[in-house]
């Protein structure tokens, strides 16, 4: 077992260090929505726990996002202030357990989701 496990993790490191920039952005919105749903879902199941870990998660990954922003390039200032906001909606979010909240956050996640998955297609044609 602690073959299998090891060997898991290796797979898993190999996998994000040979994964291009795009992809790992791709990957970080997937894991952004799948938290916030996460979290949506433990609201509605009086979890709050689960609410607090995964909007955690969530704030984590658009830290990320923000550090790894070319600053150089326009549009970048815009996208800063979209994952400022979302950050601070999420906190805002996880102090009042508010779903409503958490579904505009999600409303947003999914719309990067989306169109960075249109990007990232569009150049591997």
């Amino acid at each position: 077992m602690a073959y299998t496990a090891s060997a898991a993790q290796q797979y898993r490191q190999n996998s994000v260090l040979t994964t291009t920039p795009a992809d790992l952005t791709l990957r970080l919105y997937q894991g952004l929505v799948k938290f916030l749903r996460t979290a949506l879902t433990g609201i509605e199941q009086g979890k709050l726990e689960d609410v607090n870990t995964n909007l955690i998660k969530s704030q984590d990954i658009l830290r990320e996002l923000l550090c790894t922003l070319n600053m150089g390039v326009p549009i970048a200032k815009d996208m800063a202030a979209m994952y400022e906001y979302m950050l601070e909606r999420s906190m805002e979010a996880n102090m009042k357990k508010d779903k409503e909240i958490i579904k505009e956050i999600l409303g947003f996640a999914e719309d990067f989701y989306d169109t960075w998955m249109k990007v990232t297609k569009a150049v591997k044609v």
